[in-house]
């Protein structure tokens, strides 16, 4: 079983590795039409909350007591998961 150390190292891993990404998407606004640059801004934005939201719960999850950790992980790992399926359909729709 992973511990509660190394579980919320991975997450923050991954949150640094989905700032990479979002500010990559960002990028690409300058390279993309008025109408498509409007759309991107509102992923942008949304994958911006998403991560807000899933840093909030994994600080929880921190915070929490050894015998709740377990209960919270179920949670962060929705909105990381809600987070990566976004992540994919703005890169899919915007290019990489």
């Amino acid at each position: 079983m992973t511990t509660r150390d190394d579980f919320v190292r991975r997450m923050h891993d991954r949150l640094d590795q989905w700032n990479a990404d979002i500010d990559a998407l960002t990028a690409r606004m300058e390279h993309v039409g008025v109408d498509a640059r409007d759309e991107l801004r509102k992923q942008i934005d949304d994958l911006r909350a998403r991560q807000h939201d899933a840093r909030a719960r994994l600080d929880a999850l921190r915070a929490a007591g050894e015998d709740a950790w377990g209960d919270l992980r179920a949670g962060v790992e929705m909105a990381w998961d809600a987070i990566a399926a976004a992540l994919d359909s703005a890169r899919t729709r915007f290019g990489k």
